[in-house]
């Protein structure tokens, strides 16, 4: 690896890039075990109260919010891509990277409140 590849993939632009194909595959990846969730409550309410019990560990809830995170990123970050596309390159925009994570952290922390 040369010294710009370093420097290439230290840029914050780059983080921000691969948080957001990252945050893309995980929520992906939930969108499966969400409908199977909602399956359960059209099948056995007794089986999705046991899952909702299950839902009460704090590993879960740490998980969950996570998730919060993750959405909250994946929306950041889209929303920062549009207006790369849609407008003039100016240097403002490197600003929009720190307020599509601060947003995103912001997001992940209120959510983080109301669980705990």
């Amino acid at each position: 690896m040369t010294r710009n590849d370093f420097r290439a993939r230290n840029h914050p632009a780059y983080w921000a890039f691969l948080l957001h194909r990252v945050s893309g595959v995980l929520l992906t990846l939930f969108l499966p075990v969400h409908f199977w969730v909602l399956g359960q409550a059209l099948q056995d309410a007794a089986r999705l109260d046991g899952f909702l019990r299950w839902t009460e560990q704090p590993l879960v809830k740490a998980g969950e919010t996570l998730l919060i995170f993750l959405l909250a990123a994946h929306l950041a970050g889209g929303i920062r891509l549009l207006l790369l596309e849609f407008l003039a390159w100016r240097s403002w925009q490197k600003s929009l990277l720190a307020m599509a994570a601060g947003a995103s952290l912001a997001i992940g922390l209120v959510f983080l409140l109301n669980v705990v």
